[in-house]
């Protein structure tokens, strides 16, 4: 796909993965719509980033998700890609797992995504073909403790969006997931923990944490998902092992 004056939505545009895309893509010569809650980065991103445009919206409510996609198709006359990118973490173990914690991470990061598809997928049928991304999370491939909460939805998220690729691949639309590693940005800072630090408990005393990705390296695996039209990309190849032996 080439990306000159393409149309693009990037959720989550205001910080880390979704900032970094949103620079990628227009360096390569997309025109981006710049989506968040966070209005105020969003017109300084905006200042940044030629031809681009913010839109302020709260991706749990299903009105701004519709006005803002009825914006970006206003002022740019369409959607070529769409990149649903903004969500939040949950740390919990299943024994202290509030439900209603979940249900508005469910909100945000499976229920969003998906009102964001369903207004974007007839603009794309119009205009012949497009490209969505959906950011998944290496958790989705793994049973780790303290995360079977945000796993479960980030698994559902990738599973939704490889049932939409067989859908709509005879609209020539694409639908792809991207799993991240560990990535060094504000993310953990703002996931819900409920848990305490013996749930954090590690086997061994030579436990060491994995090294973090950077955002720009996330970034770029969402620019290969969307130039290949590959149904799965990984942020790394031992990742992809772990999904199989899921199965």
């Amino acid at each position: 796909m080439g990306f000159k004056g393409k149309i693009a939505i990037v959720t989550g545009a205001s910080g880390g993965i979704g900032l970094a895309t949103a620079r990628l893509l227009s360096a390569k010569g997309a025109k981006v719509a710049l989506v968040a809650r966070s209005e105020d980065k969003l017109k300084q991103l905006a200042k940044e980033l030629p031809g681009s445009l913010a839109v302020p919206a709260d991706m749990c409510k299903p009105a701004e998700v519709a006005a803002m996609v009825e914006s970006v198709k206003k002022h740019f006359g369409g959607i070529d890609i769409l990149v649903n990118n903004a969500g939040r973490g949950y740390d919990a173990p299943i024994e202290k797992t509030n439900p209603q914690t979940l249900k508005g991470i469910i909100d945000l990061d499976l229920i969003g995504p998906l009102m964001v598809m369903e207004q974007v997928i007839p603009v794309m049928k119009t205009r012949g073909g497009g490209s969505i991304v959906n950011v998944s999370s290496g958790t989705a491939l793994m049973h780790l403790p303290n995360m079977g909460g945000y796993s479960a939805v980030k698994a559902a998220l990738a599973h939704l969006s490889l049932t939409a690729r067989e859908e709509l691949k005879r609209f020539k639309i694409t639908v792809g997931v991207v799993y991240p590693y560990i990535t060094l940005t504000d993310f953990e800072d703002n996931t819900i923990k409920d848990t305490a630090e013996e749930d954090w408990t590690q086997d061994g005393d030579d436990y060491e944490p994995p090294k973090a990705d950077t955002a720009e390296y996330a970034a770029g695996l969402i620019f290969k998902c969307i130039q290949t039209g590959a149904a799965e990309i990984y942020a790394h190849e031992w990742m992809k092992d772990q999904d199989e032996g899921r199965a």
